[in-house]
């Protein structure tokens, strides 16, 4: 079994590291998150300096916890930085409520252990639950309605599997991004693009090719919205498909006044008096919360949401000592000794 690779633990291994940013992505591989090289400098001196003055195995117990209410995502990549740390950990669980300032984990260990690990700690924990927060909100105001996340595009690719991971765990219906579903057992899934039926030249005539060529199990999606009026391209594909036609796909731009709630009711009035009531709406295209009731109630079946989940803010997390070498001490400001918490519950060690 492959083991990970040991953190930097001295100034003088930062200093010789060498990084040739033209010929890498800029993104850190999981040995350079898992060797510490995402860490801020001066946990790495304090590590460097603690084992020095022989304090570097100190036992302590540090807390974290959120600045806002949010949804706990990003556990599972702690449990696996930490999984040979020799620390315990008792934390919330994936998709978990949390209340501002409640503490959401704790670490137990000598701090040597994970101390260097703080910056990583805690940008997994922020980012995944800002995601999952955000796409929770999203799913409870669609209600029953599906919602879809389509947000792998507007963030850098080596987060777009954590983004829409955590968006799933928030309560997204499914994925778009290959890897972010697989992580969860999820088969990802999407309808086609533009750039498809651009290229074929014709709505109807690209919506039968795709239809004649994925697998029987990938429900018959076709955007809309390509060439003509929305309604008049739905009718086109509706009528060459028949009850094939699962849904069709509403992305108008904003430069041409994106998809309204009127949009969406005449589309589904033109399909209904055309005998075409089993076909779905599916509504993309900048959609927010805010917008959502007024497109259900016009019509609307599911939704794609990606700009609103992956430009979600990080919850910020704090990380603080409760105890030191097993009595309580904490900063001016927190209260010395653990936080009473009945919701943390023990992680099992990676992989069990």
């Amino acid at each position: 079994m492959l083991r990970k690779p040991v953190p930097l633990s001295s100034l003088e291994e930062v200093r010789r590291l060498t990084v040739d940013g033209s010929s890498r992505l800029h993104s850190a591989t999981h040995d350079e998150i898992l060797a510490g090289l995402t860490t801020d400098i001066y946990f790495v001196r304090t590590v460097e300096i603690l084992r020095s003055l022989g304090l570097a195995e100190t036992p302590v117990v540090a807390e974290i916890f959120a600045s806002r209410d949010g949804i706990c995502v990003g556990v599972e990549e702690v449990r696996y930085l930490l999984r040979d740390a020799g620390v315990t950990i008792d934390s919330l669980r994936e998709g978990e409520p949390f209340a501002a300032r409640e503490v959401i984990m704790r670490v137990e260990g000598p701090y040597a252990r994970f101390g260097a690990y703080e910056t990583a700690i805690l940008g997994m924990l922020a980012h995944a639950s800002g995601w999952a927060t955000a796409a929770h909100h999203v799913a409870q105001v669609a209600g029953e309605v599906p919602v879809y996340v389509f947000g792998a595009r507007h963030v850098h690719p080596a987060v777009a599997p954590v983004m829409e991971r955590a968006a799933l765990v928030g309560g997204m219906k499914g994925a778009a991004c290959i890897l972010g579903a697989k992580l969860l057992g999820q088969e990802p899934v999407g309808t086609m693009p533009h750039a498809f039926i651009l290229i074929v030249g014709d709505t109807v005539r690209a919506a039968m090719a795709y239809h004649e060529l994925v697998p029987p199990g990938v429900p018959r999606l076709v955007l809309v919205d390509t060439f003509t009026d929305e309604a008049v391209e739905a009718l086109r594909v509706a009528e060459a498909m028949g009850r094939d036609l699962s849904a069709i796909r509403l992305d108008t731009p904003k430069e041409r006044g994106s998809v309204t709630p009127d949009l969406v009711r005449e589309v589904r009035a033109r399909l209904d008096l055309a005998g075409h009531r089993h076909v779905r709406i599916f509504v993309s295209g900048g959609i927010t919360p805010e917008r959502i009731p007024a497109l259900v109630e016009a019509g609307a079946d599911a939704f794609g949401v990606g700009s609103y989940i992956s430009a979600a803010p990080p919850i910020d997390m704090t990380m603080d000592l409760r105890e030191v070498g097993g009595k309580p001490l904490a900063k001016r400001g927190r209260t010395p000794g653990r936080t009473p918490s009945a919701r943390l519950h023990p992680l099992p060690p990676s992989g069990a």
